[in-house]
């Protein structure tokens, strides 16, 4: 059976606006049912989404996959909680980090890969101070501006 080849890419967009991303990580994710029909149709949302530790596991929380359209039982909650899998070492490393230093983990980016499966990019991160966002904005324009050919 050959494989979709459109390309799935949701990003969260509002993330890279709120945080500063410090490392970056690609994790699985554990679906159920058929929730990788409804990623693999583009009906999946990472808005307000945020990862958290319960007992050494990494999950991720609010990530919206809508219902399949065509499933007849087994439907999921879109909303529920979805575990991540990654190493041990990388779990180690980053549920440190979230205690000891205050950072978060904030998932960026979910896809397909080559191999069929959903993946999630994950970043741990650093929230944004308010005048750090008015200097993001400001670069923004000026890149804008650059490419126009304009003077800022």
């Amino acid at each position: 059976m050959k494989k979709s080849t459109a390309k799935i890419d949701i990003r969260n967009r509002r993330a890279g606006f709120d945080y500063e991303f410090l490392e970056n990580y690609t994790a699985g994710v554990v679906l159920a049912g058929t929730e990788i029909k409804s990623i693999r149709a583009g009906k999946a949302s990472l808005a307000d989404t945020y990862c958290y530790f319960n007992r050494g596991e990494l999950y991720v929380r609010n990530m919206h996959v809508a219902e399949y359209f065509w499933a007849t039982f087994n439907r999921k909650d879109p909303k529920r909680d979805r575990k991540l899998l990654l190493n041990r070492k990388e779990l180690n490393k980053l549920e440190r980090a979230v205690k000891e230093k205050g950072l978060t983990i904030v998932p960026t980016r979910l896809f397909i890969s080559d191999n069929g499966y959903a993946k999630l990019n994950i970043s741990l991160a650093k929230g944004k101070k308010e005048y750090d966002k008015r200097e993001s904005i400001k670069d923004k324009d000026r890149r804008r501006a650059e490419q126009r050919g304009e003077d800022y």
